[in-house]
């Protein structure tokens, strides 16, 4: 079964690649990056980079959130972490939820990681037999009361629009053509300064996390403390 999913997105990511090479001069990027950003809500360059593609209807991802979560806490602004999405086509209501995530963090950013670890708190709602005889208007719903409570009631209309603009829609293909892109099949998946964490996935508990970045933020901080010593000299 694993593998047929796995097959069903390398397909996914096939044809949106021959879409990319067939667009020719007829493409263009995004008008801006994919993804978003974790507190401070810009990246900084000078520090380590992590970035996780998530769904946030997949089981995995939200095993995986935790101990992330607090590596990152850990390290504060030694680390940046920017979150992609990837709506997987074989989990039930992946891309409904997606985009209400990103029709959120539009509206209130700091409301986007809230509304995360609500449809990770509450995936039974949204997934298999629970959402199999719901119409997708009656999901829709659910999902915009919630995603009120995440954001604040002030936004009900808001979001409640959201799902009715053309913008979001294309926002979460975006995010999914972003993962193809970067060669993404699977959630979750890592990357640390650009590059990918292998073999990990829902296993990296927080111990696997400080063995990754504590050598990468000595490393930092040497170079810094290097560059110091060469302004005194």
């Amino acid at each position: 079964m694993k593998m047929l999913q796995v097959a069903i997105v390398q397909l996914a990511a096939l044809q949106v690649f021959v879409i990319f090479l067939s667009g020719g001069a007829d493409y263009i990027p995004p008008s801006r990056l994919d993804g978003f950003v974790y507190q401070n809500g810009y990246l900084d360059l000078d520090t380590v980079l992590i970035e996780a593609f998530y769904d946030p209807v997949c089981p995995y991802s939200r095993d995986s959130w935790p101990p992330l979560k607090q590596a990152l806490h850990h390290y504060s602004s030694r680390v940046s972490f920017l979150l992609h999405l990837l709506p997987l086509p074989y989990h039930d209501n992946a891309f409904v939820a997606t985009r209400a995530l990103h029709i959120v963090n539009t509206l209130n950013a700091s409301a986007t990681f809230p509304l995360l670890e609500w449809f990770f708190k509450h995936q039974e709602k949204f997934y298999g037999a629970q959402t199999r005889n719901l119409s997708r208007a009656s999901i829709v719903d659910e999902i915009v009361k919630s995603a009120t409570e995440a954001a604040g009631s002030s936004y009900y209309n808001a979001i409640k629009h959201g799902f009715n603009d053309t913008k979001t829609d294309y926002q979460t293909r975006v995010s999914f053509k972003y993962a193809a892109s970067r060669g993404v099949y699977g959630t979750p998946s890592f990357y640390v300064n650009g590059f990918l964490l292998p073999d990990t996935g829902a296993t990296a508990d927080y111990k696997t996390w400080r063995k990754v970045i504590d050598p990468l933020v000595g490393v930092k901080k040497s170079i810094q403390n290097e560059e110091s010593l060469r302004f005194f000299l």
